[in-house]
């Protein structure tokens, strides 16, 4: 009853059902009916390869489900009839993906691939033949292969997945699609140590890091170096998509400099043993290696997260709005500190969109990001202007949270081609403005093609939101790795530049006081110091940390606001600028301006460490005389501060700034602790002072020894 592996869709899917119609009783199919499309969404599909034809050598097969490889069988060497014999279990979500099957033969001259399309039929074991396709030569004949394929629930029996079968035939793709991306509850993973851990390094101890891995969800705790008994103190949330539970597993590393990191064990947590609603410490010892990882772990039940048409919300319900707005008021400050608010996000419809595929069109879909909750609308087909009208909700746990929205252009055989992004803080939203959002490229560093209709409501508590700041920030499942980038390296250069300007602009204008450039402003300067010097007492502290926030706020409330917020995005703009005009001129240009990068960095390098080596180098006494001098102004310095208070102190070395200029204009401004620093040598003097000395003694030696040969001749 296997329909061929080409044609209608829809007659095979009807052809499919028919299958499982006829594998049910009289009374069930009377009581059911015949639903329209054939959806599932927890099977396991059993392949076992048992030949294969083809005139070449070297074949392998590789299977792809939603465009993603997920098996490849072993390579047969100089083979024309090769026989696999594997078998493999694959988790189906919908039978609505078809399975792709490549072959591919390499060998040293070329490649070939193929695919072909299996719709799987329900409980019954088939023996397929698929005959293989290259697109790019229909008319070749590529031979064929036998699979012997399965398909069987997950869970239950045979009557039970039958009819869940039809319920969830009845039900609308964007349905099960939501059904799928929402969490159920939230697994709390605290990482607190491990002990007696197996030694990997040559010193007899290790450097050793954990992986966690839940689904796709992914987490990777920081190195602690040099110990088989280490303390990490580390939390990780995971979602909880199954009610059952699932399974957690960890992975013990060593890691190693410039090489592979090295196995040190692994251990499993089983989700479904533990009971929700409360904390267990768990001690596991570790498979395939030594040690034992101590654990903490807490599941919570939680309905953080929603999808909903735009007709269905809660937020546009004056009483479900009411109700929410009192569960985070002031008075409930203290409830459950860990919810700290709601944020429903309305994606409207987009528009201008980029053309990704060669017709002109684009299959775009929205993701919503917040942290790591992530939720997606539906594909809207062939076309530059979709219109999604979906509403997500999420539980907020930090109100400094970005929100992300990105919009794909989906791809059957392919990852999703990126088409454009908005990141939106929570603290910038507007509550129920529609606004159009322009969509910019993955880095936000410049705009792209298209925008994007968003309207966005935020509910939260500010007392748990204040508390919430001083906890670290959730970490992402999933982060980039870091890339070089000449763009990214000249940018955080001028970033630190602009930092370290703004204290040495600030150090000249403090400079100037003492100058008497302008008198005006010397004399208020001077007057003020003796003011705050005589008067000074602690809590004077925060309240000069105080005054400029409030300064700064008073000239944003009248509308002289002096921030740049666009600093950073202009600048951006004239890197990209920079890289095409580099790109014109040639690639000798790109070299001379990483050169330039490079020079200022090393000679930044160069000043701390020589300052920092000084410093150390006065202490170990590399300069005798020097160390002595230190030793002299140090107890000078402690009689005076011992016997005299410190605010007499300040007041008098004030006093002589101040009036140095006016007593002697000619006097050249220093800085007597740094012109003490600059004359002790730093490490790299020190080497070099060696290597000279190393050269007079050899040079004097060897005179020595010419003129002893000389005097016996």
């Amino acid at each position: 009853s296997m329909p061929p592996p080409s044609g209608d869709i829809g007659a095979l899917q009807r052809t499919t059902l028919n299958t499982v119609i006829n594998h049910m009783t009289r009374t069930e199919r009377e009581s059911h009916g015949k639903p329209d499309s054939l959806l599932w969404t927890s099977e396991y599909v059993s392949l076992c390869f048992i030949s294969f034809s083809i005139g070449t050598s070297d074949p392998y097969v590789k299977f792809k489900i939603a465009g993603k490889e997920v098996f490849r069988s072993k390579t047969i060497h100089k083979n024309l009839n090769p026989v696999w014999d594997e078998r493999v279990s694959l988790l189906v979500e919908t039978l609505r993906d078809p399975l792709y099957v490549k072959v591919q033969v390499t060998n040293s001259t070329f490649q070939m691939s193929s695919y072909s399309m299996v719709i799987f039929c329900f409980i019954l074991t088939l023996d397929v033949t698929l005959d293989l396709k290259d697109p790019q030569y229909p008319e070749h004949n590529l031979g064929s292969l036998e699979l012997a394929v399965t398909l069987s629930p997950k869970e239950g029996d045979m009557r039970d997945a039958v009819r869940n079968l039809y319920e969830l035939s009845s039900m609308r793709l964007s349905d099960v699609h939501r059904k799928a991306q929402l969490w159920r509850g939230i697994v709390s993973i605290s990482l607190i140590e491990g002990r007696g851990l197996q030694p990997m390094d040559a010193n007899g101890l290790s450097d050793p890091y954990v992986k966690f891995r839940m689904g796709h969800q992914k987490y990777k705790s920081k190195t602690i170096p040099k110990t088989l008994n280490p303390q990490w103190r580390e939390q990780f949330d995971f979602h909880l998509y199954e009610e059952q539970g699932g399974y957690v597993d960890i992975t013990v590393w060593d890691k190693d400099a410039g090489k592979k990191d090295d196995f040190m064990g692994r251990c499993t947590i089983d989700l479904s043993l533990l009971s929700k609603e409360h904390t267990h410490k768990l001690d596991l010892p570790l498979e395939e290696g030594e040690g034992v990882l101590v654990l903490l772990v807490t599941l919570t039940a939680s309905a953080a997260v929603s999808i909903s048409d735009l007709s269905v919300n809660m937020l546009d319900d004056p009483h479900e709005r009411h109700q929410i707005t009192q569960r985070y008021s002031l008075w409930r400050s203290l409830h459950n500190l860990k919810d700290v608010g709601v944020v429903q996000v309305k994606v409207i419809r987009a528009e201008g969109l980029m053309a990704a595929d060669v017709t002109g069109k684009s299959d775009p879909f929205c993701v919503v990001e917040l942290s790591n909750d992530r939720l997606q609308t539906h594909t809207v087909y062939k076309n530059l202007n979709p219109e999604w009208n979906k509403v997500f909700t999420f539980n907020v746990k930090d109100i400094h949270s970005v929100l992300e929205v990105t919009v794909y252009d989906e791809d059957r055989d392919r990852s999703a081609d990126f088409l454009g992004k908005v990141a939106i803080p929570l603290l910038n939203i507007q509550n129920g403005e529609r606004k159009a959002y322009a969509l910019k490229s993955k880095e936000l560093t410049g705009p792209t093609k298209g925008v994007i209709f968003l309207e966005i409501d935020v509910i939260f508590n500010a007392v748990k939101a204040g508390l919430r700041t001083l906890i670290p920030i959730e970490q992402k499942y999933i982060e980039e790795e870091p890339r070089v980038s000449k763009q990214l390296l000249l940018r955080n250069f001028n970033r630190v530049r602009r930092c370290i300007m703004f204290l040495i602009n600030t150090g000249c204008y403090i400079n100037s006081c003492f100058e008497w450039e302008s008198p005006q402003r010397s004399i208020c300067a001077f007057v003020l110091f003796v003011i705050v010097v005589w008067n000074f007492e602690l809590y004077m502290i925060p309240l000069a940390l105080l005054l400029p926030l409030v300064w700064n706020y008073i000239l944003i409330a009248s509308g002289k606001d002096t921030r740049q917020d666009d600093l950073l995005e202009d600048e951006d703009e004239d890197f990209d600028k920079d890289d095409k005009d580099s790109e014109r001129k040639g690639f000798m240009n790109k070299l001379y301006a990483i050169q330039d990068v490079c020079i200022s960095v090393q000679n930044a390098l160069d000043e701390v460490a020589s300052y920092g080596e000084r410093i150390k180098n006065t202490f170990n006494w590399t300069v005798p005389f020097l160390s002595w001098l230190a030793i002299v102004a140090l107890g000078v310095a402690t009689i005076i501060i011992y016997f005299i208070p410190l605010r007499y102190i300040v007041l008098a070395w004030g006093v002589n700034k101040f009036t140095k200029k006016l007593r002697d204009p000619y006097t050249i401004d220093n800085n007597e602790l740094l012109d003490f620093l600059s004359r002790v040598p730093s490490d790299v003097q020190v080497v070099g002072e060696l290597s000279v000395f190393h050269l007079i003694f050899y040079i004097f030696l060897t005179s020595d020894l010419s003129v002893a040969g000389l005097g016996k001749g």
